[in-house]
């Protein structure tokens, strides 16, 4: 079941839509029905009008999974409490609730998110943190997971939310089918950033930053110290790493460990080098150096990273059970 209501953003609506019809060409089963507060037809974020399938009173009893757009004016849509009641007796009644960008405010407003962990656009994070205290606030990921409930970022996350949901009830190879009819990338896990470091910020005030920051995007591999970046742009050491600070909010260590990280991560992903010889390629130097900054970046070990390249599935923790694993058999109906 998706939630539609006027003002939504239609590809949080038509994301997650096209993903589960398509998998339905490949083995899946998703009866997917799109409903608004009054049944009628709403106008999205874009003009363009979409109509609902069924009415408030229409809707099943029992609904398997809820799909909660949103509208980038979070507050005129949590203000409204006829969507409000609608997406909390619909949240209520669903087996697996998620939501898409800002449809993580309406999933707080309802008192779905309480106590839970979530996510939502980059942009709106703060706002979602500062207005519902009770939701621990994840800014980073594309989606995060909590029990049966799971929020995504940004409006494309939605295609890799339903990409996982895909995969979570029918397996990777009928989602990796889906993906690439759709021409989309699979494989970008829950866990992953939102966006690349090397657009943030995408404007360095600073010339002397953009100059260090272009050199290491340049050639992650080559020892970019930061002496050795701060002789190159004729200042301190001391400079360099104040000037970074106040630009970035990192170390020019930490900017470079960043670089090398989604350096490695498109080695691992696209080819076949060994472990080894991608932590000397990505200037990490040996595997065991990659391995700790992983770790400490990702969670995740590189070896894992490689081993999750044809998933869509975010890290749990050992001994979480995902919800219907491998239930190809089944009719999945989005009610």
């Amino acid at each position: 079941m998706i939630v539609a209501f006027d003002q939504v953003q239609l590809l949080d609506v038509s994301g997650p839509l096209e993903v589960l019809t398509t998998a339905n060409r490949y083995g899946a089963r998703y009866e997917v029905r799109v409903v608004s507060p009054t049944g009628l037809d709403v106008r999205t974020s874009c003009g363009m009008r979409i109509g609902a399938d069924a009415r408030v009173e229409e809707v099943p009893r029992t609904v398997d999974t809820l799909v909660v757009p949103g509208r980038r004016d979070w507050r005129r849509a949590t203000a409204d409490d006829e969507l409000i009641a609608l997406v909390g007796g619909l949240a209520a009644r669903a087996r697996r609730v998620t939501s898409v960008c800002a449809g993580a405010f309406l999933l707080a407003q309802a008192g779905v998110l309480d106590g839970r962990r979530a996510t939502t656009h980059w942009e709106l994070a703060p706002q979602l943190a500062a207005a519902y205290s009770r939701v621990a606030v994840e800014p980073d990921p594309v989606f995060v997971r909590d029990g049966h409930v799971v929020t995504s970022a940004g409006v494309t996350a939605g295609i890799d939310l339903a990409l996982a949901l895909v995969e979570e009830d029918h397996g990777a190879d009928v989602a990796r089918e889906a993906a690439r009819q759709l021409v989309v990338f699979m494989a970008r896990p829950g866990g992953q950033s939102q966006f690349s470091v090397r657009m943030t910020p995408q404007e360095p005030r600073h010339p002397l930053v953009r100059r260090a920051m272009d050199k290491v995007t340049a050639d992650p591999s080559f020892p970019h110290g930061t002496e050795g970046l701060a002789a190159g742009l004729g200042i301190s050491a001391r400079h360099l790493a104040r000037l970074f600070r106040q630009e970035t909010g990192m170390t020019p260590g930490q900017y470079v460990d960043a670089v090398r990280v989604e350096s490695a991560q498109a080695l691992l992903s696209s080819g076949t080098a060994s472990v080894e010889e991608i932590a000397r390629e990505a200037g990490f130097g040996s595997s065991e150096t990659m391995r700790r900054v992983f770790q400490h970046a990702l969670g995740v070990s590189p070896t894992v990273y490689r081993a999750r390249f044809r998933t869509t599935a975010p890290s749990l923790p050992r001994g979480t059970r995902t919800a219907d694993a491998g239930c190809a058999g089944r009719s999945d109906d989005l009610t």
